[in-house]
């Protein structure tokens, strides 16, 4: 464990909350100029994920600061102009141009280590070069093939191969085609200045702490660690150097740093009401999550059906900077269905509401139903009902 110097501030618990916030991009009013783009700058990373409810997680993070941007144009943000790569961060995200360089150090762990047990057949991984060379951007199943006969791990040769190239740098993640990673020459994909591994490892991981300590506002050591994946004994020997400063948070009852720049200026401005998905980095970490807004949420999607208490894709209502609800929903036709509700009181059903209204409309949907069982304060069902008009 690092040894912390002298707090440069006490904070607070409402005042780390709202620096939280507003570095997350949900206090004041959002840079629709920079849009897409400018969340992706400022997150440093979008999670990916397969399930898709409303839509899928990389399409609801935007939509959750920004509001009703068009699906199209998500994807669009990510994928043109080589703006962005999909690599591995936090999880598979999506991750700007811009930090290609940061992930030399991982990149270097990956060529020098066995991927993931399979074997590469030899000539394999040539020949997917050569045909990346050739042909241009291609799906695995382009390329020859995604799998073999048996279950969904087990990778075909040309698979394994374009799977290390990817870990390696050799190869990119250009864009999800129908879910399916579509891939490139990095030598095409990254921009000249940026495709190198010029940086040590020291100096990546310092500048990937700092980057999770600013798109966090404040942390703790396992928050900012985590935020890309990073060991705790990698955050300890590049905090000192990072830029982020020493605070301690009121109840927090664990060493914090902070961005020096949040600690610049109060935190002020617009609250966003919206749904969020559970991969959404203000609360993918379950203990973050507690110890800012006192709200316990865990994904179920993997828990047994008759084992869930919120529901399969349970998603977090935030309204007025606090988590205030959970709506597990589906969509059938053009009604976005509210298969279950928890609410924390009666203050939450205006809020709730208007996230539903609001996320409706943006995947297409003219309805909203609820299932007044399935509210787990049932005296408020019909309140809901009204306010959802």
């Amino acid at each position: 464990m690092t040894t912390v110097p002298r707090p440069a501030a006490e904070l607070s618990a409402d005042e780390a909350r709202r620096i939280a916030l507003r570095a997350q991009g949900f206090l004041g009013a959002p840079d629709r100029r920079a849009g897409v783009r400018g969340v992706l700058r400022s997150l440093g990373q979008v999670q990916l994920d397969t399930i898709s409810v409303l839509a899928r997680s990389h399409e609801l993070i935007p939509y959750a600061r920004l509001g009703a941007v068009g699906r199209t144009t998500v994807e669009e943000a990510y994928w043109t102009g080589a703006h962005a790569f999909e690599y591995w961060s936090h999880a598979a995200c999506v991750l700007p141009v811009e930090e290609w360089p940061l992930f030399a150090f991982r990149r270097r762990a990956y060529r020098d280590r066995p991927h993931w047990g399979h074997e590469l057949s030899p000539g394999a991984y040539d020949k997917v070069i050569a045909q990346l060379r050739d042909e241009g951007p291609r799906t695995a199943t382009e390329l020859g093939g995604a799998k073999n006969k048996g279950e969904w791990w087990d990778w075909s040769d040309s698979k394994i191969a374009v799977e290390r190239a990817l870990m390696h740098g050799k190869v990119v993640v250009v864009e999800r085609r129908g879910w399916k990673r579509v891939y490139d020459l990095a030598e095409r994909a990254i921009p000249e200045a940026l495709r190198h591994d010029d940086l040590d490892d020291a100096e990546c991981v310092r500048r990937l702490v700092r980057q999770a300590g600013e798109a966090l506002g404040v942390g703790t050591r396992a928050d900012i660690a985590d935020y890309h994946r990073l060991k705790g004994e990698q955050f300890d020997a590049a905090v000192e150097a990072s830029g982020l400063v020493p605070v301690t948070v009121a109840g927090w009852g664990k060493p914090a740093w902070a961005d020096p720049a949040a600690l610049a200026t109060e935190p002020r401005g617009r609250h966003r009401t919206t749904l969020l998905s559970p991969f959404d980095s203000l609360i993918w970490e379950r203990a973050r999550t507690e110890r800012i807004f006192g709200f316990t949420h865990r994904l179920e999607a993997y828990v047994p059906k008759q084992k869930r208490v919120h529901g399969y894709f349970a998603m977090p209502v935030l309204a007025g900077g606090r988590l205030v609800g959970r709506v597990d929903p589906a969509r059938e036709g053009r009604t976005l269905v509210a298969r279950q509700i928890t609410l924390d009181g009666p203050k939450a059903v205006p809020a709730v509401a208007r996230a539903l209204r609001e996320a409706a409309e943006w995947v297409g949907c003219d309805t909203v139903t609820i299932l007044p069982d399935r509210v787990n304060l049932p005296t408020l069902a019909p309140e809901l009902v009204r306010e959802l008009g």
